[in-house]
Formats: C-alpha cells, structure tokens, sequence
C-alpha cells in the first residue's frame, strides 16, 4: 500500500504540493541522468540540484527484482509529470525539491563509497573518520573500515574522499554571439587576505595530469585547482579551453608554449575582485547545456542580474541576437562516484555545512 502522506514544502516563497516519496513505486523512463546514491532522500537532493530534474528513482539495497542498487535515476518529461507510475518493490520514486536546501548528514552502515580518495588515516570509529572529514576543508564524504572488517592491514582505517564544491561548466565553446558569466553569489565569503593569483602567461607544465576539465579561462581553471586537493598546479590551454589539473609535490618544471597559461592553487586565501572568474564576463563565450530556464532580456548585464538573484543559478548565456537569457545549474552536492553494500564499513558525509547538527 501506498503512504499517501501529503506536504506541503515552502521553497523560495511558493508551494509545491507534492507527495515527497512514494515507496515500492517506479516511474519508468524519461531518464536524464544516473547516478549512485545511498538513499532516496540522497537521491532527492541529487534530483534537486540538477537543473533539468523534475523527478527521480531509487532503487534500494532490498530490491529483490532489479539488481542496480543503489542508482539513482533524475528523470524529466516536457508535461513536467511522469509518463508512468507502476508498482515495484525495493524502488523509492519521487519529486525534485528545487530551491530547497536540504542536507544530507546520515552515517550509512555495511556502505561503502568506494573512489574519490585523496587521504587516508586510521581513527577510532565513524565518528572519528567523520570529524576527521569535517576538519578536513578537501574532504566532502567518507568510508571508514571497522574493526571486525575481513581485512586485517585496513582495520579502522577512514579514507578522505573529494567531489567538486565550485560548478563547473560541462562545455566551454566559442561563439560570437554569447556572452557567459557567473552568479555574482558564487563568490564565497570569507575571511582569509585577500591575494593575487600567480599566473604563468605563455608557460606551460607538463604531465602529471589528474583531470581535465573545461573552463573558459585561466582563472576559473586556477578556481578549479584550488578546489581540487590534489592539485598542486595547472595549465591552462586556450585552444580548447582546456584546464590540466596537475598533482607534483616534488618539482614544478616549466616550458614556454604560446596559448597556454600555467599557475598555482590559492588555498591559503582569497583570490580578489581581479581575478576570481565570477567577476569575468566572457564575450564571444558560450556555456551550451545545464539550462535551469530562459527568457528575452535587452542586455546581459540584465541577464548576470537574474541569474544572481536566481538562487538555483549558477551561471548564465546570453544571445545577443535573439536577445534571449539561459539561465544555468549543475550538481554540486555532494555525490559519491560509487555506492556498494560492504559489511563492517561506514560511511557518511561532512557535517562542515550543518550549522544545526554536530559529529557524534
């Protein structure tokens, strides 16, 4: 039987009445994206915080009838509802929640978000690993391995895992008639000195590639870097607009190369007003996909306005043609890139941004 609990959830001054999840049930097709996931609320907030999202799946650890558990299915359809609502044990399906903000905070036993590791240390317990990841600035969710774990040389050991805080743009591509920016909210506050990125025009510094990402300058790939905690240097290459996170702590070789532009992460403060790239309007610029809506504006400046007092954009596209604004989002939660059933392990996110809620 069906839980016909109704809410009423207040986001962004209006109501959306919703029924917030509705258990063994599925809604099959008009998939947008899949994703792993510990849970249905998880899934939910994934939903959310994906722009073309209106509703999801989840297919739970007990589904006796489908074996991709843990896969979270974001789905959308142009009415805006589900083509289709078919019973189906072990599946969790429901709605988006945009402009919400909900979190996630849970410890979840015999899981294991395998991935994504950029340090490792031995604690206690979970609770431990747990503070050990909200200390940790890099640190954004965790598996720690107990003590009756069948693999005696990792006992209590937690690994430290990473997923990206910044948004980043999925394509950066030239196109004259674009102009791309930022939310002017992207800006994160805070207190550390304010400094100038170190930059290196015409330099670039080979190998030890960890990822490559697309950024439609040197300065958001220095963003990106600096976000990364593996990263301990880039290059950025215009002709593709390509950005080369690096990782060499024990040498830093230069070579001169025209149209690249290497530099260093800003970790220890805060990159200032010249050179953080939610300040850069990128003419000519287009950042294609990721469209939350769109609208006719007279000009871009009015278009970054909206997009800054949007709180689910993160950054806009402007044509200066048709004179039309796309407002723009990505996922930016906290995802891990894997979830499995492992038995004596633990694992859980950051509680850094949980301001009502504290480690064990």
């Amino acid at each position: 039987a069906i839980d016909w609990l109704l809410s009423v959830t207040l986001c962004s001054a209006w109501f959306v009445f919703r029924i917030p999840s509705l258990l063994d049930w599925d809604f099959p097709g008009s998939d947008v994206r899949v994703i792993f996931s510990p849970d249905a609320e998880h899934c939910q907030q994934l939903c959310t915080q994906e722009s073309s999202c209106l509703f999801w799946a989840f297919i739970g650890p007990d589904s006796k009838n489908d074996n991709r558990h843990f896969h979270c299915f974001l789905k959308a359809t142009s009415s805006g509802e589900p083509s289709r609502q078919v019973p189906k044990q072990g599946t969790t399906a429901g709605y988006s929640l945009k402009s919400c903000n909900p979190d996630s905070t849970g410890l979840y036993e015999d899981v294991d978000f395998p991935g994504a590791d950029y340090r490792s240390l031995f604690t206690a317990d979970q609770y431990e690993c747990q503070r050990a990841c909200t200390d940790n600035p890099g640190c954004q969710f965790f598996s720690f391995f107990s003590g009756a774990f069948n693999q005696l040389n990792v006992r209590y050991k937690c690994n430290l895992k990473f997923s990206w805080t910044v948004p980043r743009t999925p394509i950066v591509r030239a196109l004259s008639d674009r102009i791309s920016g930022f939310s002017q909210r992207m800006k994160p506050e805070s207190s550390l000195t304010e400094c100038k990125g170190t930059l290196f025009p015409n330099v670039n510094l080979p190998g030890h590639d960890i990822e490559v990402l697309a950024a439609a300058s040197p300065e958001q790939c220095q963003v990106l870097c600096s976000d990364h905690p593996l990263c301990t240097y880039f290059t950025y290459v215009s002709n593709g607009f390509r950005c080369y996170l690096k990782n060499n702590e024990a040498e830093m070789v230069p070579r001169t190369e025209n149209g690249a532009t290497s530099g260093l992460p800003a970790r220890s403060c805060q990159l200032d007003n010249g050179t953080y790239p939610i300040t850069l309007v990128y003419e000519g610029i287009d950042f294609p996909y990721s469209d939350i809506r769109f609208f006719p504006l007279d000009n871009f400046k009015s278009c970054e306005k909206s997009c800054t007092e949007d709180p689910n954009c993160q950054f806009y596209s402007y044509v200066t043609t048709s004179h039309f604004c796309y407002l723009k989002r990505v996922i930016t939660m906290h995802a891990p890139p894997k979830v499995t059933e492992q038995a004596n392990t633990v694992s859980g996110f950051t509680l850094r941004n949980c301001p009502d809620k504290s480690a064990v």
